[in-house]
């Protein structure tokens, strides 16, 4: 296909997508349905799209045709729309943002993310701003007592990656389906996501003391339990999630994983109605949130995410946390935690906690990813 057809199939994309579900899973589809495009044609479309979408809604006074090299232009060190098609851009193109943020602007700043004036004041705004024209790395952690066996297996890969304790780096792309066993050598996790559990290890630490019991109130597809399953694996592990396919999908997760001593239970642990009578010595929530911290990874969400969704997951987490504390034991501890940046996700929410029960706040705190291809996620950890 010619440079032009590309920059058309991408147009035709972008006019068609409605955000009803992520938008990599929708081209897929999308492409599956499309049977005259190659390998080649979907690899330059979607990068054509997912370029566009990493300028949030900046730039709204130019076509979407320069949109898209505009894109090319800020997301890339070398383009061959840009050497071709805009050829008095080529030799910025390969200098810094800055360099090229000039060179279009004169030092105008733009805003990538939409919502800068909800995100907390403990996050380096600009730097977090602009990190979304940048893709993100592929991260693993490596499950205990198989470091060895994967460092042997990924130097077949002839892939660049770096390692850093447990924490494995790679690009994006990476095809490692076929050379590790996902969930049993390796967990596909982001970098932030596998520090997470450090306030909760540090008290532990600190008190000296073992964890019986815990329970993981909305599971999801069960990465933070497998932390904690790693970290203590002695633990008596309960996980919960309102959807039952969600948990079907875990017990595989956790079949792979070798987690085979574990209780489960749909419920909907934001109703008015949840009870459950018993308690548990951790209780971790890793509340439904706005996934700003992830946009990243989803860059649609910059065109696509409503600002009054926010409210809704205050009111959502606030529910959420309100009746798991009910389930603590005296001298427990409960791990709040979100992948998003927003304050009324994060500090609000731990405010409400605070006021709204006797948990006492030990530490809160952001992992900041947006320095380091990451995400960004946010931690608070409370004692009864």
């Amino acid at each position: 296909m010619h440079l032009h057809a590309y920059l058309r199939s991408a147009e035709t994309v972008i006019g068609l997508y409605d955000a009803s579900i992520p938008f990599a899973s929708w081209l897929k589809n999308y492409f599956r349905e499309q049977k005259k495009f190659g390998s080649r044609d979907r690899r330059m479309v979607g990068d054509l799209c997912f370029c566009y979408y990493r300028l949030g809604k900046a730039f709204e006074e130019y076509s979407l045709t320069e949109l898209l090299l505009i894109g090319q232009f800020l997301c890339h060190g070398k383009s061959i729309f840009i050497d071709e098609l805009k050829p008095e851009w080529s030799g910025v193109s390969s200098g810094t943002l800055k360099d090229k943020f000039a060179f279009l602007l004169h030092e105008k700043r733009v805003v990538i993310f939409p919502l800068l004036e909800e995100v907390s004041n403990d996050i380096d705004k600009n730097a977090f701003n602009l990190s979304h024209l940048v893709q993100p790395d592929l991260f693993l952690r490596i499950r205990p007592g198989k470091k060895e066996t994967v460092l042997q297996k990924l130097q077949t890969l002839i892939v660049p990656f770096s390692v850093e304790g447990d924490c494995l780096r790679l690009p994006i792309a990476t095809k490692i389906d076929d050379a590790l066993q996902l969930d049993k050598e390796v967990v596909v996790q982001d970098k932030s996501s596998q520090c997470v559990l450090e306030p909760l290890q540090s008290e532990i630490r600190n008190q000296k003391s073992e964890i019986g019991s815990a329970w993981d109130c909305c599971a999801a597809s069960g990465g933070k339990s497998i932390l904690l399953h790693d970290h203590f694996p002695q633990v008596q592990l309960t996980v919960s999630d309102v959807r039952e396919s969600i948990l079907h999908n875990l017990k595989t997760r956790f079949s792979r994983a070798g987690i085979a001593s574990y209780q489960s239970f749909v419920a909907d642990v934001s109703s008015p109605q949840f009870r459950l009578n018993k308690k548990f010595d951790v209780i971790i929530c890793d509340a439904p949130c706005s996934g700003s911290g992830t946009w990243g990874r989803t860059p649609e969400q910059l065109r696509f995410f409503s600002k009054q969704k926010i409210e809704h997951y205050n009111s959502l987490q606030k529910s959420i946390a309100l009746n798991a504390s009910k389930c603590l034991k005296e001298g427990g501890q409960l791990l709040y935690i979100t992948c998003s940046v927003f304050k009324k996700e994060n500090e609000d929410v731990v405010e409400y906690i605070s006021q709204q029960t006797k948990l006492r706040l030990l530490k809160q705190q952001y992992f900041e990813g947006y320095n380091e291809k990451a995400d960004t996620l946010f931690a608070a950890s409370f004692a009864l």
